[in-house]
């Protein structure tokens, strides 16, 4: 029986703990549109902008599909 999990709003800093526990590095500062973004290998993943309020359901989902994290993954570095 597979279970599934709920993604809620994460912090900035838990977005950028938990990437590094996935073997992510960073998050580096970049001269690019998006100020920060993490790598693992080849993969870069853009981060949205640090601030005081937790980020979203929908910008986490999206920033795991370009991570290439599943669900499975995400909660297994809780």
């Amino acid at each position: 029986m597979r279970l599934l999990y709920k993604l809620i709003n994460v912090s900035w800093n838990e977005l950028v703990r938990r990437l590094r526990r996935l073997g992510f590095e960073g998050p580096y500062l970049s001269s690019g549109p998006h100020p920060y973004f993490m790598k693992r290998g080849d993969l870069t993943v853009d981060l949205p902008n640090p601030h005081k309020q937790d980020i979203g359901v929908g910008l986490l989902k999206k920033v795991l599909k370009q991570a290439e994290v599943s669900r499975e993954e995400w909660f297994s570095v809780v």
